[in-house]
C-alpha cells in the first residue's frame, strides 16, 4: 500500500468528525453560546480559550479576545439583554472560534506562500464550523480544541519552552550589553578563555542562570573558570555553536539575543508545526535544514520513535539552498554514477577541466552524448557539446565519486537526493551548508539499513557489498518512505530548548508573510453589547 502524503492526518480528522457528530444531540433552536438569556459556560470557555491563544504561539488580538471577554462579562451582568444584542454576541463568538480553530489546526498562512511545498489538508473538505457546532451541542469544546492542535510531542515541548521564555521577557539580565571581550580594540577579535579575567563575569553568570545553563546555587568565581565555563558550554551546545567554553564573538552574539526574540522564534516554529507533515506515515525520514541533522523514525501510537540520527550537509545558504518539500523515497542506487548537473558543468567543471585536463582521468569523468554513446576521452569537442547542451558529463562509480557509494532517490522536480560523500571531514564542521543543493549523509550504511529493515534478503553484509562493488545497481523499494525536508530554528532535545541560525532566512519570510495578512474584521466591541 503506497503512502498518501496527508493520509494519517486525514484519518485522524475523519475519526474526530465522526466522534463529534455521532455524539451530537439534536440542536435546540436558539443561540449557540447562550443558556436562556445569559452566556453559557461554553461561552466562558471560549473567551478563556481565545485569551490563551498566545500559549499556542498565536495572537489573541487576531480573535478579538479582549473585546469578546468584555462583551461576555457585560452580557452576564446586564439587567436585560435584547435579542439583537444576544445574536450579535453569539455570532461574534462563533466567528472568532472558527477563526481560532482553523488557525490552530491549519496555521495562519499557506506554506506555498513562502516557497515550501508541503501537502496540507484541504480546508474546503474540512468544515471547522460543522465541528464547532457539534462540539457545542455535545459540550465538548475543550476536547475539540485539543484534537485540532498538532498531535506532536515536540509541539507540546515547544509550548512549554515558550511559556518559560515569556517569563524572561524584561529580565534585568538583558538590560545592558555584556562588556567587551579581552583583546577587543587592540587589533584582536576578542575572546575569553578559561583562566582569564573579565569584567562581565557577574552579568554573564546572571544571564546563564536565567537561561538554565548555570546552576542557581553556583558560586561566582573571580576568574573565568568552572562552573562558568561549563555554563557557557551548555549555552553553546543549545545554540548551534562549538561547545568549547571559549567566549568569542559568535557566543556573545547569541547571548545578546533578548528573550523576546527567542519567544518569537519559538512562535514561528510552532506555526511551522501546524503544516509540516511529521506524522504522515508509519515510517519517515526528516531533515531539519538549520540543525543540519537527519532523523529516521517510526510512528507508533502517534509517538515518534527515532531509529537513526545523523549529521547532514545541505545546500549553500548563499546561492544553492536546498528546497523544502516532501516526496516519497522509491529506490536506492548502489555505487552510483554522478550525472553532473548542467549548471555545475557550465559554471565550474568545464572551466576547471580546461585549466587542468588531468582531473578528467583522476576523477573518472566521461561524456554521455545526445545519442547515449559514452566517450571516455577528454576533448575540446566534447566540452563544447556540453556547453551547447548536446552532451553531459558523468562521473563513474568509485572512491572519488562525488556521491560516494550510495544514493537515496525520491523523485522530485529539483533533482534533490540523499547521498554519501568522499569529503567526510566536512561533517565535523558546526555549520554544514556546503553542497549544491543535494543532501550528504554522515552514516549512509545506517540509513540504508533503516530503509531496508523490512527486507531480510538485504542484510548489512549485502548492503556493504553492493556499496563497494564499483558497479552501479538500482534497488526499488517495496514500500515508499516519505522524505521531508523541513525547517525549524527551535527544537527541544533532551528536555532543553535548542536554537539554530535562520541560515536561509525562512523565519524572516514567515514573519513577513504573517505581517502581510489581511486586516482583522471589526472588533467585537463594535458589534456586541
Amino acid at each position: 500500500m503506497s503512502t498518501n502524503p496527508s493520509r494519517f492526518r486525514c484519518l485522524r480528522l475523519a475519526a474526530l468528525t465522526l466522534s463529534l457528530l455521532a455524539s451530537r444531540p439534536a440542536v435546540a433552536e436558539g443561540l449557540a453560546w447562550f443558556d436562556g438569556d445569559r452566556p453559557s459556560e461554553q461561552a466562558r470557555q471560549a473567551v478563556e480559550m481565545l485569551a490563551a491563544a498566545p500559549s499556542q504561539g498565536l495572537d489573541a488580538e487576531d480573535y478579538d479576545a479582549a473585546a469578546l471577554q468584555q462583551a461576555v462579562d457585560r452580557a452576564e451582568h446586564l439587567a436585560t439583554l435584547d435579542d439583537e444584542q444576544a445574536a450579535a454576541l453569539d455570532q461574534a463568538l462563533s466567528e472568532a472560534l472558527r477563526h481560532y480553530l482553523s488557525d490552530l489546526h491549519f496555521g495562519r498562512i499557506d506554506p506555498a506562500a513562502i516557497h515550501q511545498r508541503f501537502t496540507v489538508p484541504d480546508r474546503k473538505a474540512f468544515d471547522v464550523g460543522l465541528l464547532l457546532d457539534a462540539a457545542l451541542a455535545g459540550k465538548r469544546l475543550p476536547e475539540l480544541a485539543q484534537a485540532l492542535a498538532p498531535q506532536l510531542p515536540t509541539y507540546e515541548r515547544l509550548r512549554e519552552a515558550l511559556a518559560d521564555y515569556r517569563t524572561l521577557v524584561g529580565n534585568p539580565a538583558w538590560q545592558e550589553a555584556l562588556p567587551l571581550l579581552p583583546g577587543v580594540g587592540k587589533g584582536l577579535p576578542g575572546k575569553l578563555e578559561p583562566g582569564q579575567t573579565y569584567s562581565g563575569l557577574a552579568m554573564l553568570a546572571e544571564r546563564l542562570t536565567a537561561l538554565g545553563d548555570l546552576d542557581v546555587d553556583a558560586v561566582l568565581p573571580l576568574l573565568y573558570v568552572e562552573p562558568l565555563v561549563s555554563g557557557v558550554r551548555n549555552f553553546q551546545d543549545r545554540h548551534g555553536l562549538p561547545p568549547d567554553g571559549v567566549l568569542g564573538k559568535a557566543t556573545i552574539a547569541q547571548l545578546e539575543v533578548p528573550p523576546a526574540a527567542r519567544v518569537h522564534q519559538i512562535e514561528l516554529t510552532l506555526e511551522r508545526a501546524r503544516w509540516t507533515p511529521l506524522l504522515q506515515a508509519a515510517r519517515m525520514i526528516v531533515i531539519n535544514i538549520p540543525e543540519f541533522v537527519l532523523r529516521a523514525y517510526d510512528v507508533e501510537g502517534g509517538n515518534i520513535e527515532v531509529r537513526e540520527e545523523m549529521k547532514v550537509i545541505v545546500g549553500k545558504a548563499l546561492d544553492t539552498r536546498t528546497p523544502l518539500f516532501e516526496e516519497d523515497m522509491r529506490y536506492i542506487e548502489f555505487s552510483p554514477y554522478w550525472n553532473v548537473p548542467p549548471s555545475i558543468a557550465r559554471a565550474e567543471l568545464v572551466p576547471k577541466l580546461r585549466r587542468d585536463p588531468g582531473n578528467w582521468i583522476k576523477e573518472g569523468f566521461e561524456f554521455v552524448m545526445a545519442d547515449g554513446s559514452v566517450q571516455t576521452t577528454l576533448s575540446s569537442t566534447g566540452l563544447r557539446a556540453v556547453l551547447a547542451g548536446r552532451a553531459r558529463i558523468r562521473q563513474r562509480p568509485g572512491e572519488r565519486n562525488a556521491l560516494g557509494d550510495i544514493k537515496f532517490v525520491f523523485p522530485n522536480s529539483d533533482n534533490i537526493y540523499l547521498h554519501h560523500t568522499p569529503s567526510v571531514g566536512l561533517f565535523e564542521r558546526q555549520r554544514r551548508d556546503f553542497s549544491h543543493g543535494c543532501i550528504r549523509v554522515e552514516r549512509p550504511l545506517a540509513l540504508a539499513e533503516f530503509v531496508l529493515k523490512d527486507r531480510p534478503d538485504w542484510p548489512e553484509a549485502r548492503i556493504v557489498e553492493a556499496m563497494s562493488a564499483g558497479k552501479s545497481a538500482t534497488l526499488k523499494l517495496d514500500e515508499p518512505i516519505p522524505v521531508l525536508i523541513a525547517y525549524g530554528t527551535a527544537l527541544v532535545k533532551q528536555g532543553r530548548i535548542h536554537f539554530f541560525d535562520d541560515i536561509y532566512g525562512h523565519d524572516r519570510l514567515l514573519d513577513a508573510a504573517l505581517r502581510r495578512r489581511p486586516a482583522r474584521p471589526a472588533p467585537a466591541s463594535e458589534r456586541t453589547p
